[in-house]
Formats: C-alpha cells, structure tokens, sequence
C-alpha cells in the first residue's frame, strides 16, 4: 500500500515474477468478472455501468474466489486491495476461512514531489489499458501504444491538482491501513521514492525474511 504513484503495481508484478506467485489486482479481477459473465461479476457491472462504487463484500467474494484457484495456494501478491478498514477486516476473515495468513503488508513512502511527477507522466492505452510512463516507460512510438497501436491518452485524474485531491482522499481512506497493519507486526516500510532496480532488490530482501520482522530502508 501506499499514495498513488508510489509504484505499488510496477512492484507487484516483478514481485509476482520473482516469486513465481499470481499478482491479483482487484481491478482486472472485476475486469475479468465482468467479461466472462460470472454471476458476481455481473452484480459488479450493475454499480460500474452507473459509476458507483462497487461495495466491499462483492470485492471480497471476488478475492476470495480468487484465492481459492490452485495457483494461489503457495502464495500471491495482492495489488489495490484492501483500500480501508473495513476492507483489510473483510480480508482478515477470508484469509482466517482459507487458511491463509499474510505474511507482508507493504508500505511503499512516498513524497508528494514524487508522486506528483510519476503520475503526471504517466499514460495509458485508451484501447487496451497498458500504461506507460514518459520518463521511466516510453512507448517505442510517441502516442502509440506498443501492445495494441492504440493512442496513448493522461487520465484526467493524473493532472496536478486531480493528483492532489486523490492523495487527500488516501490520506482518509487507506493511512489508517498503516496503523492496522502495523499492530499486526506484518507491516514493512520501504522507500517508495527510489528507482525501480533498486527498490526491486529490498523488496526480494524482505520476502526472505521472517514474519514480523521489521524493514525500514
């Protein structure tokens, strides 16, 4: 966890293939839901076609279900989930069902200076949703994405003052997570601020490391 453009996502996906585990991202869960017609995914699509939040036990039903595959019963990275309170409750009770403890809850700190020129450089596919970066991540075509040769377009939300507002909102919603994990001894503090190599090697340190014990770099 962490502010937007702390690179939660980048990291959950080299963690995934460093650790040989799935990279469940509630995002493309309600995506893919969505899409193959599942019954919750169809309770998902009546609250996404009018803009409202989907609620939380409709997302937990769908980590659940996720974690119940084959591929996740020796391990998994968890990407934007959980975002509040109640949510990391929620999750508790699942994991307590399937016996399947957390080991790290990551907490990636970030400077607003960072987070403000991360996302705003950021771009996104319009057509399949890959996301690029200008500085760290270009496209090999300006305006092109790779993948699909759809245009590349900044998301409304990833202009400075939009930034701004969001990071008021984690500050609300999802800081409080810090002290939540932290009582459980499964928190880790890393230093979102730094390059992705870099970063990368901490956080492969860390998962060799025992539950509950602290890592702050």
């Amino acid at each position: 966890m962490g502010p937007p453009g702390a690179g939660k996502g980048t990291h959950a996906v080299l963690l995934a293939r460093d650790l040989s585990a799935p990279h469940i991202s509630t995002g493309d869960m309600l995506r893919e839901a969505v899409r193959e017609g599942r019954p919750l995914g169809l309770k998902a699509k009546e609250f996404m076609d009018r803009g409202a939040l989907v609620p939380d036990e409709v997302v937990i039903g769908l980590v659940e279900e996720r974690l119940r595959k084959d591929d996740a019963k020796t391990g998994f990275i968890l990407d934007g989930f959980p975002r509040t309170v109640d949510q990391a409750e929620s999750l508790d009770r699942c994991l307590e069902a399937l016996k399947m403890p957390l080991d790290h809850v990551i907490y990636f700190k970030t400077t607003l200076a960072m987070v403000i020129r991360r996302l705003s450089g950021r771009r996104v596919c319009g057509q399949c949703g890959k996301t690029y970066h200008m500085t760290n991540f270009r496209p090999k075509k300006e305006g092109v994405c790779d993948a699909c040769q759809g245009s590349l377009v900044q998301r409304p939300d990833d202009h400075e003052d939009a930034i701004e507002n969001r990071l008021r909102v984690y500050e609300k919603q999802t800081a409080p997570l810090i002290e939540y994990y932290g009582k459980r001894k499964v928190l880790a503090e890393v230093d979102g601020d730094l390059d992705v190599d870099p970063l990368r090697v901490i956080l492969k340190d860390l998962f060799s490391r025992k539950q509950g014990q602290p890592v702050r770099r």
